[in-house]
């Protein structure tokens, strides 16, 4: 496991993680429990949510894994009070869960619309308002929408998901000033092109490779420790003046 920088603020915090059964989202799991955080995660992954939960029982806080459809609200804001409940109010939110699946035009429907945006954009709204009232008690807090490249690369092929992505940061505005007053942080963390064993399997051929060697200005591969590294710091009081904006980690594609 790669060693990451510590952050005392995040030891004993209560950390909720969206889709963080599988990928950049287990990532994301082990890397604050790591930190000593009390982590509670999300998915509908259910058998792949309990093995990771079970590996990392001996952690600080041994983290809580919650099965639940995130495009269901009820399901989601019952999974959030349960994690609630559990390790007490939260203190950051990381909003990671979605589902890039490739998507042309002539088969988009107005009900794959509606679940496109529901996976990718909805949730995050959802969540987010769920949490805010914790924060508020807390004396502030650290949101973290999840965004994408691929809409800012005018990327084809997935109307929908470009669609929610682009989405993501106006709502990260938004909700920024209007948390705000409460010293609430809202930020988007876009990642690159991430060589999760998803994108390696279903994506990523030798034209993809191309692609990226010919945008990235660095020519190494974007790992989930990347994103966990930058999700760390704009999580930790670290970043206590940083809101309302977009950290790219890309290996400077745009």
């Amino acid at each position: 496991m790669t060693v990451f920088a510590q952050y005392p603020s995040l030891i004993d915090k209560t950390v909720l993680i969206t889709g963080g059964a599988t990928s950049i989202g287990a990532c994301l799991v082990e890397q604050f429990a790591a930190q000593g955080a009390k982590v509670g995660f999300i998915d509908i992954d259910a058998v792949a949510g309990a093995a990771l939960a079970k590996t990392l029982a001996t952690a600080r806080h041994a983290p809580l894994f919650v099965a639940a459809d995130l495009t269901d609200i009820p399901a989601l804001e019952a999974a959030i009070d349960k994690i609630r409940q559990h390790f007490g109010p939260i203190h950051a939110l990381l909003n990671n869960a979605a589902n890039d699946r490739r998507h042309s035009i002539e088969e988009t429907t107005p009900e794959s619309w509606d679940a496109g945006v529901a996976v990718n954009l909805k949730h995050q709204f959802f969540a987010a308002r769920s949490v805010a009232p914790d924060m508020r008690q807390n004396g502030g807090g650290s949101i973290v929408n999840f965004g994408s490249l691929s809409w800012m690369l005018k990327q084809g092929g997935m109307p929908v998901y470009t669609t929610s992505k682009s989405a993501v940061q106006g709502l990260t505005r938004s909700l920024a000033r209007d948390f705000g007053p409460f010293n609430i942080r809202v930020n988007t963390l876009v990642p690159g092109w991430v060589m999760t064993e998803k994108q390696l399997r279903l994506w990523v051929d030798e034209t993809a490779r191309a692609d990226i060697a010919r945008g990235q200005c660095i020519n190494k591969p974007v790992m989930s420790e990347h994103i966990a590294s930058m999700a760390l710091f704009l999580a930790a009081d670290d970043s206590a003046m940083c809101t309302a904006q977009n950290f790219v980690v890309d290996g400077g594609w745009v």
